[in-house]
């Protein structure tokens, strides 16, 4: 399980160093072995191999004449890169994903169980701002009644 926020930078070959916190669950989960795609929020979607393996299925399983199921296999499969944590904790952010979330240095990393979300640093600020992205309708209608 992954939850938390971390602050960080990306080193200048695009790397990024995987907070301490995670690493071993990472090593035992999939031995390191992640995949990084791109979410429509602008932000990037990184998932232990095991964790992605049935999602991609699943969504390549869709009929690809919906354009809107097809949209989606384009932007999560299509940009979807492997990647494997080194021997100190750092992955490899693809330039072409770097690119499409506008990473450059400071990146914030987000825990979201199962899978992390990586945003530039002010586009993540910017979404908090924003309140959450709840929009005029208010909350969705599978949270009414939810208590926290």
């Amino acid at each position: 399980m992954f939850r938390g926020i971390a602050q960080l930078n990306l080193d200048s070959k695009g790397r990024l160093a995987v907070p301490s916190r995670f690493r071993d669950a990472l090593a035992a989960r999939c031995s390191g072995h992640l995949v990084i795609t791109a979410d429509s929020d602008r932000c990037l979607l990184i998932y232990p191999l095991p964790d992605w393996e049935p999602i991609e299925q699943k969504l390549m399983a869709l009929s690809s004449f919906n354009a809107q199921i097809r949209e989606l296999q384009r932007r999560l499969v299509g940009y979807a890169e492997d990647a494997v944590m080194d021997a100190t904790g750092r992955i490899l952010v693809p330039a072409a994903l770097r690119g499409y979330a506008q990473l450059e240095k400071a990146v914030t990393l987000v825990g979201q169980g199962n899978k992390f979300e990586l945003w530039n640093e002010d586009n993540w600020e910017q979404r908090m701002e924003q309140g959450g992205g709840f929009g005029p309708g208010g909350l969705p209608p599978e949270l009414e009644g939810f208590s926290l």
